[in-house]
């Protein structure tokens, strides 16, 4: 979008918050770059100039706005409904890939060359995984600087920079103020803060809709790993060097998100799988307006816009539970999930009560006696198989995913018919355009609309609501009184 600079200029003079994220205004005259919404008098149009990511802002030499901090600004969308290279590098670059492993581990992910990531990053960002991941840093940076009384060197090393001097740099280039700068125009926090404990707020495009989001993670919610409480969904996460626990909060404009993480250097990827459970980086209003064009579905849109799909922090985790959900009631995976916890998760301490493990991984369910497992012989056959894949790497879901090849190997599994892999693609892979046309809400919901009810004719039927069919999804399930549609009192 950064290349059209009249729809550019118009969005930043209507300070239009739907396109924070899309892109950015860099102003020639005083050197910092802002977020479309910024509050500030919009400069003139010969002195903006328009870039497609934080990073390239600061490779081009411009410093954060200190009004709109535009480095808080929800994610680009375009990550979220495409699966090119692109798409997926920048998915597993604000998962903390390239810190973790280097533009090599990124590139190893993707399967290409990384002379050809970088390419291609440049091409459409310009910037290079190694300056987007810097600029993710630098905001993970201000973050914890602004949010608890960390001493600046743990902060350095907790937000990925190799060392103090390079954490001062960056800080003071990217925002124009040395980190204790920063920390001195934050208000003062009252009371003692739980070690390894931050509170933030995610942002998001409105509208959202919580109630089937929030309604749907509390109704599935395994006992010990997820629950809801006093407003909050609570969870455990397996993150990269450590584990740590999620309250999520809706609120009309924000998610309150309050984490305690054994290792905070696991910050950046815990925010950015919430973000991902949440579907925080959507763009609701392109996506209702595609769905409204069909005047079966534009009821439900008017009724209640703004609707998300209910992700997940962890695919595999996904994908088990997606088996164990197969041709039962919500209550009954729950119970069979529960009963997996107990044997197998690793049991973690929740300052809170209620939580008391991580979800098993692969290895540790692979190693699990079949004969235990209280299901169907050829549902056990099913769990088995998938588990045992993903514990050798011989199938990996993740978000470097591609769709369609994962697609082609989960449907080889024993097993695996249409319904179990469209909704892993829905909700764990995170294909927007995933379509559920033999699921029974599905199905009910088409019959009462006058759609047509039969898989083959809905889906020719829904062709007009792509590429945003798990959206719609959404639309025809909260049709039904099932409590995944509602927000839990």
């Amino acid at each position: 979008m950064h290349t059209d600079t009249e729809r550019c200029v118009r969005a930043v003079r209507s300070k239009d918050a739907r396109f924070d994220g899309w892109f950015f205004t860099a102003v020639l005259t005083t050197g910092i770059y802002c977020r479309p919404s910024c509050p500030v008098v919009p400069p003139k149009p010969e002195n903006m100039v328009f870039h497609p990511s934080a990073a390239a802002c600061q490779q081009a030499g411009f410093r954060a706005c200190k009004r709109c901090r535009p480095d808080t600004s929800p994610g680009s969308p375009e990550w979220n409904q495409r699966a090119d290279l692109v798409a997926r590098a920048m998915r597993l670059i604000a998962d903390g890939v390239v810190d973790r492993e280097g533009v090599p581990g990124l590139a190893g992910r993707l399967g290409y060359s990384t002379r050809q990531v970088e390419r291609q990053l440049l091409a459409e960002l310009g910037a290079g995984p190694l300056a987007l991941a810097r600029a993710q840093r630098a905001q993970t940076a201000r973050l914890l600087v602004e949010t608890t009384a960390l001493p600046m060197a743990q902060i350095a090393f907790a937000a990925g920079f190799a060392s103090i001097r390079t954490f001062n740099d960056t800080v003071r280039e990217v925002f124009a103020l040395a980190p204790s700068e920063l920390r001195a125009r934050t208000p003062r926090r009252q009371g003692a803060s739980t070690p390894g404990a931050v509170s933030l707020r995610l942002p998001f495009r409105a509208p959202l809709n919580p109630d089937n989001l929030f309604g749907h993670l509390a109704a599935t919610a395994v006992p010990g790993v997820e629950e809801w409480r006093d407003g909050s969904y609570r969870r455990t996460l397996r993150l990269p060097y450590g584990h740590g626990i999620v309250a999520l909060t809706p609120n009309p404009d924000h998610i309150a998100c309050r984490l305690t993480l054994g290792d905070l250097r696991d910050l950046t990827v815990a925010i950015s799988r919430c973000r991902r459970l949440l579907d925080l980086d959507a763009d609701p209003v392109a996506i209702d307006d595609q769905l409204r064009t069909d005047p079966v579905l534009a009821p439900l849109v008017d009724k209640a816009p703004g609707r998300r799909v209910p992700r997940t922090v962890d695919e595999a985790e996904f994908a088990v539970r997606a088996v164990l959900g197969q041709q039962v009631s919500t209550a009954a995976a729950r119970t069979h999930a529960a009963r997996l916890v107990t044997a197998c998760g690793e049991p973690v301490e929740d300052p809170e009560g209620g939580l008391t493990h991580l979800f098993p991984s692969p290895e540790s369910l692979a190693a699990l006696d079949p004969g235990t497992l209280a299901m169907p012989r050829t549902r056990r056959t099913t769990f088995t198989t998938l588990v045992r894949r993903l514990a050798d790497g011989d199938l990996h879901l993740g978000l470097e995913s591609d769709w369609p090849r994962t697609r082609a190997e989960l449907l080889a599994l024993p097993g695996f018919g249409p319904w179990t892999v469209d909704v892993i693609a829905m909700r764990a892979l995170g294909d927007p355009d995933a379509f559920l046309p033999t699921d029974l809400g599905i199905r009910r919901a088409a019959r009462e609309l006058g759609l047509p009810s039969t898989p083959a004719a809905l889906t020719a039927r829904a062709a007009a609501w792509r590429p945003w069919r798990a959206y719609a999804v959404q639309y025809l399930w909260a049709t039904d009184s099932h409590p995944i549609n509602f927000l839990p009192v």
